[in-house]
């Protein structure tokens, strides 16, 4: 059974943040709250952390997946971002947006689109998951934690593990963080095309 940790949502608790961090690091998966929605991470490199992702999503080979970045520095080693790209990225980071970029040689395979080579991006602006990144000091793998016949993403840390609690290895509950999932743009092509309508406004790409 997951590890529930009752985390405070503005201040999280360094100790508790550390335990789902060592659990990433031995190929656990987490269910973390985010500044939109709950959400399913792993180590970025771990193949088989993935598949564990894929099998809770019953995710198909083209479904993207986002790498969870602390900051702008962050993203620009895996994804390649030219000067317009940059600054929408500038104006609407940290929040709650996934952006769809062409993949640097240094993004994780099993990360990018199989024919596209783009790669889903996202900087959290939640205090949970930015001290989590903080104290795994690289990218976290990370998916929309909705289920197969679903239509919300789940947002209560008890249904979180009376459902998922077998296939989990930390549940981090912060309490209601929302249920709306992130806004996509692809900004793989100009101009920026709006993928799915989310949380996030989309007055910047107007």
């Amino acid at each position: 059974m997951a590890q529930y940790l009752e985390i405070h949502p503005q201040n999280p608790q360094l100790r508790l943040v550390r335990r789902a961090v060592e659990a990433i690091l031995n190929g656990g998966v987490v269910a973390y709250p985010t500044d939109s929605c709950y959400a399913l991470g792993c180590h970025a490199g771990d193949k088989d952390a993935l598949d564990r992702v894929r099998k809770i999503r019953q995710a198909d080979k083209d479904h993207h997946f986002t790498l969870v970045c602390r900051d702008l520095s962050e993203i620009a080693r895996y994804a390649r971002v030219e000067t317009w790209q940059f600054r929408l990225l500038k104006a609407c980071t940290p929040g709650p947006y996934t952006f769809l970029l062409p993949a640097t040689r240094e993004a994780p395979k099993i990360m990018q689109h199989p024919k596209r080579r783009t790669i889903g991006i996202r900087v959290p602006e939640h205090p949970v998951p930015r001290m989590l990144l903080e104290e795994l000091s690289e990218p976290l793998l990370s998916s929309t934690l909705i289920l197969p016949g679903d239509e919300l993403p789940l947002n209560d840390g008890r249904e979180i593990e009376e459902r998922l609690g077998r296939q989990l290895d930390v549940i981090l509950d912060a309490g209601h963080c929302g249920i709306e999932p992130t806004t996509v743009v692809d900004l793989s092509v100009s101009p920026p095309v709006i993928v799915r309508a989310g949380r996030g406004d989309l007055a910047p790409f107007a």
